[in-house]
């Protein structure tokens, strides 16, 4: 079987979306499910078996991610889908139209995950209008995208149920995205906590991912002043970057908690 995946973003370009991408190619991989990529450039990727880049420009203020052409995607997706089984749109963008119009021309089943519930990620980017608004037609937006389908993942059911409370009628299917335990294999403890003057009996409450509004970082740090109650040595590590971090770091001082607080930046994986 052979599968194309068209997304919006993809490695170099550091988030959930790339990250899921990268684990379900590689556990298909092994199911001996061919995978295709369609993604964005960024630079100087250099050229790799199996994945087409489409040329593209920043966003304005987002050094991070890429807008491509809108043709050069079409034309990108219908061609690497010639010979494809099914296409798989990851993203709701510029992808998600071109991988739909190559499906339909092509006459292939089409469907997508759906990773992230706009409804809660619009008013932290566009607080000028008015949030009721804007959940409103994130709700629509996402109803008409997801019944245009043949199917949609979605990575939990409490992401299913609230696309049916849009009105979501193409069958849904709750797919978590798993974690490739092998890389966590050969952790180091001891010498993470050395690399950045942690206490070996310190205990560490850990997150790892984009440091953006959306994630709703701000509740672990309300929840760190309870929690420091009980265990008044308790370190909260923030791992990545982000929109969200200035502000998150404001908050830290707000709530005193300068010293249980330590945001680390992004990783090597």
């Amino acid at each position: 079987m052979r599968v194309l995946m068209v997304s919006d973003v993809y490695f170099p370009r550091v988030n959930g979306v790339s990250t899921s991408i990268e684990t379900f190619r590689r556990a298909l991989a092994a199911q001996e499910v061919e995978v295709r990529l369609v993604v964005p450039r960024y630079g100087g990727e250099a050229a790799e078996a199996g994945i087409v880049r489409v040329a593209g420009r920043p966003l304005p203020g987002d050094r991070e991610d890429r807008l491509v052409g809108w043709q050069a995607m079409q034309r990108a997706v219908l061609a690497a889908a010639q010979d494809c089984d099914l296409i798989h749109i990851q993203t709701p963008f510029v992808a998600h139209y071109a991988g739909l119009r190559a499906a339909r021309k092509l006459g292939l089943p089409v469907l997508a995950t759906y990773h992230t519930l706009f409804e809660e990620y619009l008013q932290h980017y566009a607080p000028f209008l008015p949030g009721g608004w804007l959940k409103a037609q994130a709700r629509g937006f996402s109803r008409r995208q997801c019944n245009a389908l043949d199917a949609v993942i979605v990575p939990s059911t409490a992401m299913a149920r609230r696309l049916e409370s849009y009105g979501v009628s193409a069958p849904l299917h709750v797919l978590p995205t798993g974690i490739p335990l092998a890389r966590f294999a050969r952790g180091d403890g001891p010498a993470f906590r050395a690399r950045y003057g942690i206490p070996d009996g310190q205990p560490v409450a850990l997150f790892v991912g984009r440091v953006a509004h959306e994630k709703n970082i701000g509740i672990l740090l309300e929840a760190l002043v309870h929690a420091r109650c009980l265990s008044p040595e308790l370190l909260l590590v923030i791992a990545g970057e982000g929109p969200a971090q200035a502000a998150l770091q404001a908050q830290v001082g707000a709530l005193g908690l300068s010293g249980a607080v330590r945001f680390i930046g992004y990783l090597d994986r």
